[in-house]
């Protein structure tokens, strides 16, 4: 698991370019609301990366059930930093245990598809992005779902951080370095990242639902 103050940096950090009008000139994007103050979107932002933490984790114990693994809380360390991990049983088979470690991503990725599909700006007659729209819950979700994902990559290509991680378990699970589950995790953050300011990019939204759905089939592999 990365550590927690990472995420809030992270989150902290992009933040601000969430928050970055896609056109200013462009009538249907609606304007900031007069009593919409930086602490109720401070509070709405975090709040969602609150959520998205719980929805990573609710994925992890979802197929902790499904499996039987006995899922249970464990306190561990990322360098100076203490946290905690979901974590379960040890010599689930390798099927079962690529789809334990991955079901946070998956989790993550599901709600990103969501977000850059749907249709935002219901009171404009036209619609608008997720970009445009100022669904500060959301667009705290989202930005929890890419930092995540980014710090997963880097500590998968360090090999580093507690055994516990997940891309640890997937990787062992299917037989591959684990710098390669980086990879299959940092490309659809990436394409979705890219999607938020891009959002009519035909060729970005399939190669990130193309990346997303081959992740998914990894569990194939796993014997």
């Amino acid at each position: 698991m990365s550590a927690a103050s990472g995420r809030a940096l992270g989150v902290a950090l992009l933040a601000s370019l969430l928050a970055i009008p896609a056109d200013a000139q462009d009538s249907s994007v609606p304007a900031t609301e007069p009593n919409e103050h930086a602490a109720a979107v401070t509070v709405k932002f975090v709040g969602g990366a609150i959520l998205a933490l719980a929805l990573h984790e609710t994925g992890h114990l979802v197929f902790d059930g499904v499996f039987a693994a006995q899922p249970r809380m464990e306190a561990i360390r990322f360098g100076p930093f203490p946290f905690f991990a979901v974590t379960h049983r040890s010599g689930m088979p390798p099927r079962e245990e690529f789809a334990i470690s991955s079901a946070g991503f998956w989790m993550q990725e599901a709600t990103d598809e969501w977000f850059l599909t749907r249709r935002w700006c219901r009171d404009t007659a036209v619609g608008c992005s997720f970009r445009d729209d100022r669904t500060w819950l959301a667009k705290g979700m989202f930005a929890f779902n890419l930092l995540n994902s980014v710090g997963y990559a880097l500590v998968a290509f360090a090999k580093a951080g507690p055994t516990e991680r997940d891309t640890r378990g997937m990787a062992d699970a299917i037989g591959v370095d684990e710098r390669a589950i980086g990879v299959v995790i940092l490309a659809p953050a990436v394409l979705d990242a890219y999607r938020y300011f891009r959002p009519n990019s035909r060729v970005a939204v399939w190669m990130s639902r193309g990346v997303k759905i081959g992740s998914m089939l990894l569990v194939l592999r796993s014997r």
